[in-house]
């Protein structure tokens, strides 16, 4: 995954490629607990392998339930050279509907640079809109950022 995300394109609008391979290393390592450490958050990963094997990204999800409502928060990577073939849409589907089904997720969300215009494209070809349901609408972010739900009943 080192050799994946140091493309230099997946970070045109925001993050940097990981300092080194140990970096990446500590970060995995305190992912694989799958939890938050005060509990309230599922961390969910995935890498992507395509047939041959080869690593091509990955899709992360955190969920979060909050009273009645569980949400997921929706991520994803993928080196530039499989962007636009389908790959990206058909995992993150895959992930969202597996939330739905094992993890009781109702909403997915997505934060992301209001300018990423690949993310945009590819959230709103999977039905993922501008608008908030009620019960999440105190979620903010950056004023350079938007946020997209999907209703998991829609997925």
């Amino acid at each position: 995954m080192f050799r994946v995300l140091s493309d230099p394109a997946i970070y045109e609008f925001e993050n940097a490629p990981p300092a080194s391979m140990a970096w990446l290393e500590q970060r995995f390592t305190k992912l694989e607990s799958r939890c938050s450490a005060d509990g309230s958050q599922q961390w969910l990963n995935w890498v992507v392998r395509l047939q041959t094997g080869e690593l091509a990204g990955y899709v992360q999800a955190t969920v979060i339930t909050e009273g009645l409502t569980t949400f997921a928060y929706i991520a994803y990577e993928f080196a530039s050279r499989y962007w636009r073939r389908g790959l990206g849409s058909a995992s993150v589907r895959v992930v969202m509907d597996e939330l739905a089904a094992n993890y009781a997720v109702q909403t997915f969300v997505a934060e992301l640079k209001a300018n990423n215009f690949r993310s945009v494209a590819l959230l709103q070809h999977l039905g993922f809109g501008d608008a908030l349901p009620a019960s999440l609408r105190h979620l903010s972010c950056e004023s350079d950022e938007i946020i997209m739900s999907k209703s998991a009943a829609l997925a």
